[in-house]
């Protein structure tokens, strides 16, 4: 059965203007100037940096992923606590701040230098993030699915075959991952770590994107590099170097498939709420439902952008 998406103009909840519209709110509200901001990127969230502040505005986009900000400000404020290599919200302001319908976060702006980080950069701030004592606050336990289940109910358009195919493979990967017995003890993940995760900064890599981060198994953060190496043509040493450096290869485990297809399911549900607002992301989309119907496990994907 193929993905069915309509090819007409399409008008979302979260078009370009719309957001810009919101933005300009949110910058009213606390004092800042929208005008020249640059949108930095578009999936999952939308990323503007301003013109003239060295701040970077992150718009949440999608209403069933809001609930999760709450916790991402409280996580960040956590790592700067402990002084954790990480991006840094604008201090004095009360996050995270709500304008038109949309929900942001303001951050610091961590200004690119040097080269870009590597897998080695990846092991060692998570050999740091996961060695942390709990935090003070209560943190979501693991349910990878969850936002899987969340985008799928908010999509802005999909055919309700693609809406039952995508919820029953839900419930077959999460009957497998109730059954896995992980070797690693749990603790704090970074929920989402890749190298797109890391910013070069002058003072060394430091993390960002907290949305996922919650109490789970730490295989779960070793999982992205190897599944980028499988679906994106990651070159292979990334995921030896991680290995290596972090000293544990989760490929090398028996429940790694499971995490794979749990993987592979978000990255590729993760741009349901935005189908109409962003349509440059329809393609690839495509490309990977087509490939989850046939079962193919070694086509190769593109980000989408």
């Amino acid at each position: 059965m193929s993905v069915t998406l309509t090819d007409a103009p399409l008008d979302g909840r979260f078009t370009r203007d719309r957001l810009r519209a919101a933005l300009a709110e949110i910058c009213a509200g606390v004092g800042l100037d929208p005008r020249g901001a640059r949108l930095l990127r578009f999936t999952s969230n939308a990323v503007f940096r301003l013109a003239d502040q060295p701040i970077v505005v992150r718009i949440v986009g999608s209403r069933a992923m809001q609930h999760r900000v709450g916790k991402l400000v409280r996580v960040a404020r956590w790592l700067a606590e402990h002084d954790v290599p990480a991006v840094r919200l604008v201090p004095g302001l009360e996050q995270p701040v709500h304008a038109a319908g949309y929900v942001a976060t303001l951050w610091e702006l961590a200004p690119e230098a040097g080269p870009r980080p590597g897998a080695g950069d990846l092991a060692r701030l998570l050999r740091r993030l996961h060695e942390l004592p709990p935090p003070p606050f209560d943190l979501p336990r693991w349910a990878p699915l969850d936002d899987v289940r969340r985008r799928v109910a908010d999509a802005e358009e999909l055919a309700p075959a693609d809406r039952r195919f995508l919820m029953d493979r839900c419930a077959e990967v999460q009957a497998k991952l109730d059954r896995l017995r992980f070797p690693l003890p749990p603790g704090v993940v970074h929920g989402d770590a890749h190298l797109g995760n890391l910013i070069p900064t002058r003072d060394g890599p430091v993390l960002c994107d907290f949305d996922s981060t919650c109490f789970g198994p730490r295989e779960w953060d070793l999982t992205p590099l190897p599944v980028g190496v499988q679906r994106f043509g990651h070159p292979p040493p990334w995921h030896r170097t991680l290995a290596r450096e972090y000293g544990f290869d989760v490929t090398g485990w028996s429940g790694f498939a499971v995490l794979r297809e749990a993987r592979e399911l978000k990255l590729t549900t993760s741009v349901l709420p935005i189908l109409r607002s962003n349509p440059d992301v329809r393609v690839e989309l495509r490309r990977r439902l087509a490939a989850f119907r046939s079962g193919d496990t070694s086509e190769r994907w593109a980000p989408f952008r």
